[in-house]
């Protein structure tokens, strides 16, 4: 007869799927050193990072929310305390929005 595996590793070998990604030497560099930071295998790492993620994306967009990373919510504040400059289309539209368009129509046209 011949040798038998153990069980654990034939039931992983047979859930496992491979995925590829193509990357470019920096990006696997940074996936590299990250790994390392935590002492794990690079396909471990993205296993620990991207898979968690991508649930917490699945699920604020079942729940119809806009989830952020904490970078995007920086730059997301950001933007909004920046006062904006409005073109002149745009200030039209407030001051019909405001009831002001007559005044406005009868001085820009």
């Amino acid at each position: 007869m011949g040798s038998s595996r153990s069980g654990k590793k034939m039931s992983a070998k047979r859930n496992a799927n491979s995925l590829a990604i193509r990357l470019d030497e920096k990006s696997k560099g940074c996936l590299r050193e990250a790994a390392d930071l935590r002492q794990m295998t690079v396909s471990d790492y993205i296993r620990a990072v991207a898979v968690p993620q991508a649930k917490r994306e699945i699920q604020a967009a079942r729940k119809r929310v806009v989830a952020l990373t904490p970078d995007e919510q920086l730059a997301f504040w950001n933007a909004l305390k920046e006062t904006p400059v409005l073109t002149s289309t745009q200030r039209r539209l407030g001051a019909i929005m405001r009831g002001e368009a007559d005044s406005v129509l009868s001085t820009e046209y």
